[in-house]
């Protein structure tokens, strides 16, 4: 392998996350009080920071966390930036989804916001990202693309489209021995969710790291979450004696593009963070009050006749499977429904007059030589994010959801006017507006103005 000059430089460390007893697992269900029993595996913060020839610093943290937060973020940077030279909009904060693991982000009633350990989450990661910026050392970057087909499918729209590209970055020593690796794909991490549901684990995405880290012996592997909003494995492979292919087909492709990868331009790096207005649609009163009327009664009453055709049509994507979560107590689920239509709607009427028809949000982009990164906050729907790929035409794009901030669901237009649960329960569990048809492209058109701000940025 030819040595070439020192124009990069990388560092690497990690951190354990593991709360402590009493925190409560994310998502699954509605005031399951999951808080955990068992630890499967490791939570980890992991961090793998960049330097260029200009002393121009980015910062990658990814977090075995189900979602994020803006506040939770700005400690981290704020943290990193007091102890290091890179600047706040270089650092980014990636959650994995994991569904075993708690959340930074509020999500009304399925897993309450621990602060003490989100505020022990947010200095260990910090504490990674510094170990990392202190342990540079000169380094050689590549990046490399594989396909992983027939593995996911799209659980919004039989026929709709899914996101077969893995993406990773590569780092060796100027000496050829492999660094670190960051992948990046896009699925939701629910293989081995209900085997165990009051386990702490990382799920497959952990699993696609131990399983590098152990082919690639003195490497450190990174999971970047993607654009996975409305895909998953497919069924056969979630909770199941095949739980496992998944992390395996990953990994696979993933030490292919390994193999394959070219050495990325020595052109430097640039970032930019910007904040950016996705419309919203306010809840009509109708919609508050036929809510409340039946959350109300069936709360009084114990009545579940009927509760899918109301309160639980959308209230998951299967909701036919939501009473097994509670010991397949019809009752139970009905009951924990009714509660979270109480709280919603108290919630909404306070808004109602109040609150803004948009939503704020950031979005960031990282250009590491001619390699792109774009971050966001939402679970993004693979429609959106392919066209992001069809307008951004290189092969090494990089699309992270789940990063330095949550707002829950953003579908399509298609999805919106089906009414689904990522169209219409999502922004109840968080507290916002629902999107809008058109929420979607201002996302794509805010993601490509910070493209285009890091591509026309020089070193």
């Amino acid at each position: 392998m030819n040595v070439l000059s020192p124009r990069w430089q990388a560092g690497v460390a990690r951190r354990p996350i593991n709360p402590p007893p009493g925190v409560e697992l994310a998502g699954l269900g509605y005031y399951l009080n999951r808080t955990w029993e068992r630890v499967r595996d490791n939570l980890n913060a992991t961090a793998l920071v960049l330097t260029d020839h200009l002393d121009n610093s980015i910062a990658l943290v990814a977090l075995d966390l189900m979602y994020n937060d803006a506040a939770f973020t700005l400690k981290i940077r704020a943290l990193v930036s007091a102890q290091t030279d890179i600047l706040p909009e270089a650092i980014c904060v990636n959650c994995s989804h994991t569904h075993n693991a708690p959340t930074a982000g509020f999500i009304r009633g399925c897993g309450e916001q621990n602060q003490p350990y989100l505020d022990f989450a947010a200095r260990t990661a910090a504490e990674a990202v510094v170990e990392a910026w202190r342990k540079r050392q000169p380094a050689r970057l590549l990046s490399g693309q594989a396909e992983l087909k027939d593995m996911t499918f799209n659980r919004a729209d039989a026929n709709g489209p899914v996101d077969t590209r893995v993406n990773i970055l590569r780092v060796d020593t100027l000496a050829g021995r492999p660094l670190a690796v960051a992948v990046n794909f896009h699925s939701h991490c629910t293989a081995h969710m209900e085997i165990d549901l009051q386990a702490v684990s990382r799920d497959w995405t952990g699993e696609v790291v131990d399983q590098l880290e152990g082919a690639l012996p003195g490497l450190t592997a990174i999971y970047l979450q993607g654009t996975c909003g409305d895909v998953n494995f497919r069924r056969e492979f979630n909770n199941t004696d095949r739980r496992f292919e998944p992390a395996r087909a990953i990994t696979k492709s993933s030490l292919s593009a390994f193999e394959s990868a070219q050495p990325l331009a020595e052109t430097g790096l640039a970032s930019t963070a910007l904040r950016i207005q996705l419309p919203t649609c306010p809840w009509t009163q109708q919609e508050i009050k036929t809510e409340r009327e039946e959350g109300l009664y069936r709360l009084n009453s114990g009545d579940t006749k009927g509760w899918m055709e109301g309160l639980g049509r959308a209230c998951v994507n299967l909701p036919h499977r939501l009473p097994l979560r509670y010991g397949g107590s019809v009752e139970k689920t009905v009951a924990a429904l009714a509660r979270f239509a109480v709280a919603w709607t108290d919630d909404a009427l306070l808004k109602l007059e109040s609150g803004p028809e948009t939503l704020e949000t950031e979005v960031q982009a990282i250009r590491i030589g001619d390699a792109w990164l774009v971050a966001h906050g939402a679970e993004l729907f693979t429609s959106l994010g392919l066209s992001l790929r069809s307008r951004w035409k290189s092969q090494n794009l990089f699309m992270l959801g789940f990063s330095n901030a949550s707002i829950g669901y953003l579908p399509d237009a298609a999805e919106i006017q089906r009414r689904g649960y990522a169209a219409i329960q999502s922004p109840k569990c968080t507290g916002q507006f629902p999107f809008t048809a058109d929420s979607g492209s201002a996302m794509v058109n805010g993601l490509l103005e910070a493209l285009d701000r890091v591509r026309n940025h020089t070193s």
